[in-house]
């Protein structure tokens, strides 16, 4: 069985002559998201595309856009499953930022997009697994190398939750966010690299990146677009 769903049939000729632009999370800056995807290269963005910033209705339009040309797809982060629950017409605690996303989506303005945009995050895979590199919004886990995604908007389990909150303790923080840890980067398989976003761990406006025991190493992309900071992209040759 394939770890990987079935990519979109543009990207073997896109990313095989023109390689990746990995975007990291862009939280509704919109403006940011379009310079990164101003590319002939194919995107891959890691998860988290809503809440937060000014526009995640342009954010999810954009980025349906460039799905529908066939330029590109996104990993399923924690925020965009909040946001397909909501749209399902499920029951969620209170969210200022998930309720200003679904306030920009209402309207005749935005009409078809909430549905358009249901779909596509009830299909987004969870990780992404090409060669040695590894896509996926929060953490790794050694299972994603042997397991397909399940449905994101499903129940959850083990490797869901890895995929998308990353490796937690159990214990809040001062800020009210869970405590992490990152022991999973030391089970990155030897010359496999994992781009993920989620967390915000650079001091420096530049991608973070920690290499673990096994020889694998890990690249955090999220600089805090739409929360203060500026939206990360790499560009990688195949």
């Amino acid at each position: 069985m394939s770890p990987s769903p079935p990519l979109p049939p543009a990207f073997s000729a896109l990313a095989g002559k023109r390689g990746l632009r990995i975007v990291g999370d862009v939280h509704g800056d919109l403006r940011a998201f379009e310079h990164a995807v101003a590319t002939d290269r194919f995107v891959i963005q890691l998860g988290d595309l809503v809440d937060h910033g000014p526009d995640s209705a342009g954010t999810l339009r954009l980025m349906l856009d460039l799905m529908d040309d066939g330029r590109g797809l996104f990993i399923l982060g924690n925020h965009d499953r909040k946001l397909g629950r909501a749209l399902e017409g499920r029951r969620l605690r209170r969210d200022p930022p998930l309720e200003e996303t679904l306030r920009q989506l209402s309207g005749p303005m935005q009409a078809g997009l909430r549905e358009r945009a249901l779909e596509a995050i009830a299909t987004a895979p969870a990780w992404l697994v090409l060669g040695t590199m590894i896509f996926v919004h929060g953490g790794f886990h050694t299972g994603m190398l042997l397991e397909p995604p399940p449905p994101g908007l499903g129940e959850m389990n083990a490797l869901l939750s890895r995929a998308l909150f990353g490796e937690t303790t159990g214990r809040m923080q001062p800020d009210g966010y869970p405590e992490r840890k990152l022991r999973w980067i030391d089970h990155i398989p030897p010359g496999h690299v994992v781009y993920c976003g989620h967390d915000r761990r650079s001091t420096d406006g530049r991608p973070w990146i920690r290499d673990g025991r096994n020889g694998g190493r890990a690249v955090f992309t999220d600089l805090g677009a739409g929360k203060g900071g500026h939206l990360a992209w790499i560009d990688l040759d195949l």
